[in-house]
């Protein structure tokens, strides 16, 4: 779904596929991944995976997990909670996109300092390959208090789409509580 049908076909009632990692520790080796399936305020689903800590499986895993869901035909954007799953291993939203034939949106809280990224990434494997795909995310938009990096939407139309939350858009912000419940054994923090 490309273009200026995007947002008539996200009017109120489709279903949004929220995607967000579970907390972790530096001794971690894979980090679970979850997916809530929600229209409306209701949860209709819940998938999960997982990805390697600084690894770079999060595309084709997140892609698994999706591909192999019921809900796929039904889902008419997938948003995540940043282009980066269990530390950084770096989700391509391009590729993602073009899989799917989805919408791609990854938001975040705050801008991110490219510079401290650049700095973090220094101390991880492939870092190189890492950056191309976080620069193949292109820019990030402002869209009130947050921030987003596209892929298969205009920016306005994402903006229209993320204008209808306050904040963080309620699949990620759920997928964020039930993987940090998960994880935890009780969630905390804000997706």
């Amino acid at each position: 779904m490309r273009g200026n049908n995007c947002v008539k076909a996200l009017k109120k009632g489709v279903r949004i596929l929220g995607i967000d990692d579970s907390p972790f520790t530096k001794t971690d080796s894979h980090v679970l991944v979850v997916g809530v399936v929600e229209r409306n305020g209701t949860v209709e689903g819940v998938l999960s995976t997982v990805v390697e800590r600084d690894g770079d499986d999060a595309t084709e895993r997140i892609l698994e997990m999706v591909s192999r869901s019921r809900f796929l035909s039904q889902v008419k954007a997938i948003m995540l909670n940043s282009i980066m799953m269990g530390g950084f291993n770096v989700v391509d939203i391009s590729a993602l996109h073009e899989k799917t034939g989805k919408p791609i949106i990854a938001v975040v809280r705050r801008k991110p300092d490219m510079e401290q990224v650049k700095k973090a990434l220094s101390n991880v494997c492939c870092a190189e390959e890492k950056m191309a795909k976080i620069k193949r995310a292109g820019k990030v938009y402002r869209f009130g208090r947050l921030y987003a990096q596209l892929a298969g939407i205009k920016q306005k139309e994402a903006g229209e789409i993320l204008g209808r939350y306050r904040g963080v858009p309620e699949a990620v912000r759920l997928a964020h509580i039930i993987a940090g419940g998960i994880i935890r054994g009780e969630s905390r923090g804000k997706a």
